[in-house]
């Protein structure tokens, strides 16, 4: 045993690991200097420590997800519960709704199979281990692909991958458009979003693939064919350009321009813009991608304006989404601002369950509306926005953020865009996981 390799190979690891990290790739060539001071001494080691932390914390709970989708037993807590449903609808049904189901049972059974006065506990019972097995697969997929997020984040750091992408867009600015980092940066930032944005359509393309036609196909939901996949990626991609590429601009301006108080403007920005996605989206985008009907007269049509009626909800409009070309997945959603409110229904949905579930599902969404769900969530979320770009405003010149991440060329500018990817990346990351994880519980 060569007692010298051994020690050499843990001296050689320990200064590895010793503070400050610095990333493979810096604009100088140089380490992060070993006398950095606040920020650029921890920076890099404590995100990649904290990427790796919430990796585990949520890898364990998929681990429990996954293990509860190993168990081949229908759950009997759920069994009894259903049990009393059954008892309650078979021994104490409304008069009313039996002369309701009388007069569209007729029509209800001319498009489905199953009859809507047959117990739930047989149907949940005959759908249980393929809904297992379905949830298994797609639980094992999400824990391999979010290995490989985490992965490809703590490899990009280590790496330097944005201050090395950055001085790409830089040069190629300067060659092909003679766009100089200074005057420039804006359009620079174009460049490096465009890069960025293209290598991760890139790394993501095969777990889109994989996730669409094997897991949907396996299990029978996927209807979409390798041509409207890659038609809808083009679609997106273009669409993320022509609306993303003004936005991020008019964002850059405003932040570079608008003096120490940046952020209010940001925050108006950012409503106004909530607001005309919100108007916009569903008008001109979603057509792009479905076809959008409205749905016939009839019973369903008249019972579902007068559920929004009882409920104050200014329904204007009822359509019909051709959702089946892409999956066999239902749903139904809503949308609109203001006095003008749609809802949409899945064409799979009318074909696989009665006229009283879709009401049901209907409540379901519209009950959302009624408490009060929508504009909390609304507002929470431009509260979060205005809150997150004020403590930004507070780092925003920070060169220590910045050069512990490779871009440590102090003779040349912060660029805006990296400014703001780095505080979401570190500072804000910890603040943005406590929300979530609270919202989810409350």
């Amino acid at each position: 045993i060569d007692v010298q390799q051994i020690s050499d190979f843990f001296i050689k690891m320990n200064a590895n690991f010793e503070l400050p990290w610095s990333p493979r790739y810096t604009q100088t060539g140089e380490d992060v200097a070993a006398d950095a001071g606040g920020m650029a001494y921890y920076a890099l080691a404590a995100t990649i420590a904290f990427t790796v932390c919430v990796f585990s914390l949520e890898g364990n709970l998929d681990a429990r997800q996954r293990d509860a989708y190993l168990i081949p037993t229908f759950p009997k807590q759920l069994e009894q519960t259903v049990s009393r449903i059954d008892k309650d609808r078979a021994t104490t049904k409304p008069k009313k709704e039996e002369k309701k189901e009388e007069e569209s049972k007729e029509k209800d059974d001319e498009k489905k199979k199953d009859d809507p006065n047959e117990p739930l506990l047989p149907k949940l019972q005959s759908k249980f281990e393929n809904a297992q097995s379905y949830g298994l697969d797609k639980i094992n997929f999400g824990m391999i692909s979010s290995t490989f997020d985490a992965f490809e984040s703590v490899f990009f750091l280590i790496i330097g991958f944005l201050p090395y992408a950055w001085d790409l867009s830089v040069t190629t600015g300067e060659k092909y458009f003679g766009w100089s980092e200074t005057e420039n940066e804006i359009k620079i930032s174009l460049i490096f979003l465009l890069l960025t944005t293209v290598l991760g359509i890139v790394t993501s393309l095969p777990f889109e693939l994989y996730s669409t036609f094997r897991i949907e196909k396996k299990h029978g939901f996927n209807k979409m064919t390798v041509g409207l996949f890659f038609a809808d990626k083009v679609k997106s991609t273009l669409l993320s350009i022509v609306i993303g590429g003004p936005f991020v601009a008019i964002l850059l301006t405003i932040i570079k321009m608008g003096g120490p108080f940046f952020f209010i403007y940001v925050w108006a920005f950012m409503f106004v813009f909530s607001l005309f996605m919100m108007t916009v989206y569903p008008v001109f985008i979603m057509p792009l991608f479905n076809k959008y009907e409205k749905l016939d007269d009839g019973d369903l049509k008249t019972r579902i304006y007068a559920l929004a009626d009882r409920l104050k909800y200014p329904l204007t409009n009822l359509f019909v989404m051709d959702g089946s070309k892409r999956s066999s997945h239902s749903n139904a959603f809503m949308f609109g601002f203001g006095k003008n409110k749609r809802i949409v229904l899945f064409d799979t949905l009318l074909t696989q369950v009665q006229d009283n579930e879709i009401l049901g599902i209907l409540g379901h969404e519209l009950g959302h509306w009624k408490l009060g769900h929508t504009m909390s969530n609304f507002v929470i979320t431009q509260l979060y926005s205005g809150a997150a770009f004020y403590f930004f405003s507070l780092c925003y010149t920070s060169q220590e953020l910045v050069s512990a991440f490779g871009f440590n060329d102090i003779s040349r500018p912060v660029p805006t865009i990296i400014a703001l990817l780095l505080f979401f990346q570190t500072l804000w990351a910890p603040v943005d996981k406590i929300l979530s994880f609270l919202l989810t519980v409350f």
